[in-house]
């Protein structure tokens, strides 16, 4: 059995994966994972190895403490990877994005694929059917938009995301609903069709935090999985511990 670590800012998402098999996620504040690690391990005795992916500098008594529980991967950027990175400043790309496009060429082998993580700041990673990883785009995200429009201006109002009743906005919070909402689906839908222009038999995945909120706008095929990061950083432990 794996298990995988993924630090946020904030907070941390925990799996349990028995080959590809999610068996169950979990969410916890940073303070709190040796003793979450702790419990989920006594849970599930079988886990004899583990993968952390943090965005922050991963620390050498963290490690010590998770080391009880098996074999340890931390993600960088040397780890070997299923695709061929020709990003130009690899050491720069973000993590998260690495086992995004693992987890494509994992799912969708010899496909072109473009993976849209929707979170704080919306991602776009493309994979050809080679494995062949070029890079994409980073754009603000859905919460981000709302909230840049409440603090750089003086009068308009801090909105949540919410569903679109008509694109035309009859008052000042429906012309913001429209501004964001609107307009990341017609970003998201360029993007796609701008990419499907030039690779025929695109598959495009949607993922992150705001997938399920965002897939419900569209009139055109995607593949909504909220789990695809936790996949991909699974199928990366495996990858290298099995090499």
């Amino acid at each position: 059995m794996n298990l995988i670590i993924d630090i946020g800012n904030s907070s941390v998402k925990i799996a349990v994966f028995e080959l590809h098999e999610l068996l169950k996620t979990w969410r916890c504040s940073v303070d709190k994972l040796p003793n979450k690690v702790s419990e989920i391990c006594t849970q599930y005795p079988k886990i004899s190895q583990l993968l952390v992916s943090s965005v922050t500098e991963f620390s050498d008594l963290l490690f010590s403490e998770l080391s009880h529980y098996g074999k340890v991967y931390v993600l960088h950027h040397k780890l070997k990877m299923p695709f061929k990175n020709l990003y130009t400043t690899p050491e720069t790309l973000g993590l998260d994005r690495l086992a995004l496009v693992a987890a494509a060429t994992q799912h969708y082998p010899k496909t072109n694929a473009l993976v849209i993580d929707a979170g704080t700041c919306i991602t776009y990673d493309f994979v050809d059917a080679n494995a062949h990883y070029f890079g994409g785009a980073i754009s603000p995200g859905l919460k981000m938009r709302y909230k840049a429009l409440n603090n750089q201006t003086a009068q308009l109002p801090l909105l949540q995301p919410s569903n679109l009743k008509s694109y035309i906005g009859t008052s000042t919070e429906a012309s913001i609903h429209s501004g964001v909402v609107h307009g990341i689906v017609q970003e998201i839908q360029g993007v796609i069709s701008t990419y499907s222009s030039d690779y025929s038999d695109l598959t495009v995945i949607l993922t992150g935090g705001d997938a399920n909120f965002l897939c419900k706008q569209f009139k055109i095929s995607i593949f909504a999985n909220s789990n695809f990061l936790l996949e991909g950083l699974n199928f990366l432990l495996d990858y290298n511990s099995n090499s």
